[in-house]
């Protein structure tokens, strides 16, 4: 796999480099030869592509690839012997048709290749494969180009065909790699296989795209992410060349974008960990759009290969992120129409701007700007490539302010918070199970809920855990005995903050974090909110402080929902026959307890649900259940989610 894709990538650029070299020095021509390239190597997938997992799998996969090698090998010998702009088209697009055949047989195989425990890992080599080699692609192109500037007047020798028979030899050495894997299985994959449309896929897709504010803002920014991509892509060689530089400036650009990608998909995710996914999304694919703005306006190629690095970084984290997303946040039962609706619409965009970039860059032109004594050049290819970057952002911007989650919080409010360590316990998925809280005022009909909540998921085939704050423990029985007894009387309000979190510390360490470990849905009748609001807003201390210290105590295990039970602080304490330390505390008390809960509400609505206890038992119990049902790891069957 990793021969196979260092010999398309160095196909690629030496497709590229032969466009531009047969375009000779009319600068409208090249333009639209390097864009036929790759809108060739695109048109196959975007009618063949539902198509060609069907037939790869009629076939022995073993036999299929090695044919498919075969069949690359030949057509990329035959370029630079033929020589000319008709056969360049026509090999690259039986080249692309022939490898849809080839990538769903490689994908099926993988596999049964590797025990299910290692396929996650087998996937990242896979990755590591394809991606990994694009750079080392570029530098082999870049010393081909240096070591054969020399034979640029030798017939079938220029550098660029000499890339070309160095890929052809990567795809017969692939061909003979997969001969020797014996242990494949032999005979055709299931028979039965059946795939959509296109139109189909769009049509499904875009139904449920259109009804998802998160997925239409994912995919609108994608669609942005690839079109400066397009751009990018379909104007490097021209840029290069408007830079006085040639192949192996090519090659090296080529490679600084790639460069870019692996460290944005490998470091990113790590670097930027603490930020919500929804958050860094639209923020990186507008920092990113905004070095192609850098990029276009540049004239110096060491400056322009720095700007290039960066501006792939970012891209590879925009790009990690939504494909990340579209995984995580999309039901599985719709979830293949929604990737063919996005792949389809990814290389529709590619084609459309592949087509219209160099046209553009063509009617524009050369041009040569004098300013006193300075001379500056900037040409078609610099003009689109801003313009494209200009688009980029504003889809950037766009796809931020629709898809941020805790609305009220601005961007640079989490990056002061990253800074201090805590965003991570607020945006961060720290835990694999799901655990949902309860909590509200006093008389508001926490425990009442909860358990029915337990009665319901274990109904639908769930295990359950039902607990509380405190008193969840044995340890917890006896701190909730000291915490609300009235005889304890008066307890510095720091004191109580911190034997809460003592008993919080104990019960995520002995009871919460073990369950779910174990896959077990965890409720709780309160948690560190409760702390946030009585501890914080009640007593008047700083809520931020007393949440650092039960993040602290839980080593930031966050719910994956609470629900926020309510109600009048005057009609909550009058449902009460007997009040304890906390519930006789003045009315105003509980009401600074209630405002604080709906704060919390109003600044994460992701993670928060809230619901009017003043309706009846059964009207409450229907909005948790509704929107519980919509939680992603749980078994809940379509007949419940209707319900």
């Amino acid at each position: 796999m990793a021969f196979s894709s260092f010999g398309d990538w160095l196909g690629l650029l030496a497709t590229t480099a032969l466009a531009q070299e047969l375009a000779g020095s009319d600068y409208k021509k090249a333009n639209f030869a390097i864009a036929g390239v790759f809108i060739v190597r695109l048109l196959p997938a975007v009618f063949l592509g539902p198509i060609a997992g069907v037939i790869a799998d009629r076939f022995d996969r073993r036999r299929l690839m090695i044919v498919c090698d075969i069949l690359r090998f030949g057509l990329y010998l035959s370029i630079p012997i033929v020589g000319n702009y008709l056969w360049l088209y026509t090999a690259t697009v039986l080249v692309e048709a022939v490898t849809l055949f080839w990538s769903p047989a490689k994908e099926a195989s993988v596999p049964n290749l590797v025990p299910k425990a290692k396929l996650e890992s087998a996937n990242q080599v896979t990755l590591l494969a394809s991606y990994g080699t694009a750079p080392v692609a570029s530098i082999v192109f870049a010393l081909i180009a240096i070591a054969g500037a020399g034979l640029k007047h030798t017939k079938f020798a220029t550098p660029a065909d000499l890339a070309l028979y160095v890929d052809a030899l990567s795809f017969l050495y692939t061909a003979f790699v997969v001969y020797q894997l014996k242990m494949l299985p032999r005979g055709a994959a299931d028979a039965k296989a059946k795939s959509e449309n296109i139109g189909k896929s769009l049509f499904e897709g875009f139904k449920f795209v259109k009804s998802n504010k998160v997925i239409s803002g994912l995919i609108f920014g994608m669609l942005g992410a690839f079109f400066a991509a397009g751009a990018v892509i379909g104007l490097a060689r021209t840029f290069v060349g408007d830079l006085n530089a040639g192949d192996a400036a090519y090659g090296i650009l080529f490679g600084a974008v790639f460069l870019g990608l692996a460290l944005g998909i490998s470091l990113g995710p790590k670097i930027f960990g603490q930020f919500s996914r929804r958050r860094i999304f639209g923020a990186s694919l507008t920092v990113s759009s905004f070095f192609l703005l850098l990029l276009a306006m540049v004239t110096n190629l060491v400056l322009a290969l720095f700007i290039v690095v960066l501006l792939g970084a970012f891209a590879g984290l925009s790009w990690v992120t939504g494909f990340t997303m579209l995984g995580l946040e999309v039901e599985d039962e719709v979830r293949g129409r929604t990737f063919a609706f996005v792949q389809s619409l990814i290389r529709i965009s590619l084609v459309g701007v592949l087509a219209i970039a160099p046209a553009v860059a063509a009617a524009v032109g050369r041009h040569t700007f004098n300013v006193y004594h300075f001379h500056v050049s900037y040409n078609g290819a610099a003009f689109t490539m801003f313009g494209a970057g200009l688009i980029s952002v504003t889809v950037g911007i766009v796809s931020y302010r629709r898809m941020k989650d805790r609305p009220n919080i601005s961007l640079w409010s989490d990056i002061m918070m990253a800074f201090r360590g805590e965003l991570g316990a607020i945006t961060g998925a720290t835990h694999q199970g799901v655990f949902i809280s309860f909590e509200g005022g006093e008389g508001s009909g926490k425990s009442t809920q909860s358990k029915l909540l337990k009665e319901y998921l274990e109904s639908t085939g769930e295990t359950v855990l039902l607990t509380r704050e405190p008193g969840g423990t044995d340890l917890g029985v006896q701190l909730r005995g000291i915490l609300l007894a009235n005889e304890t009387g008066h307890i510095s309000p720091r004191a109580e903050a911190l034997i809460y979190a003592a008993d919080r510390a104990h019960h995520v360490y002995s009871l919460i974090r073990p369950a779910l470990d174990a896959g077990t849905v965890v409720i709780t009748d309160r948690y560190l909110d409760s702390s946030i609001a009585y501890q914080g807003a009640g007593r008047v201390l700083q809520p931020s402080e007393v949440a650092r210290i039960s993040r602290w105590a839980t080593e930031q295990l966050t719910p994956t929902l609470t629900i926020i039970l309510d109600l009048p602080a005057e009609v909550g304490i009058g449902r009460l026959t007997s009040r304890d330390r906390l519930e006789s505390e003045p009315l105003d008390f509980h009401e600074r307890v209630r405002n604080e809960f709906l704060n919390l509400a109003r600044v994460d609505p992701d993670r928060y649900v809230v619901v009017d206890a003043q309706q009846s038992v059964e009207a409450i119990q229907e909005a948790i259940r509704e929107r519980v049902a919509a939680l992603p790891l749980l078994k809940i069957n379509k007949t419940d989610k209707k319900a």
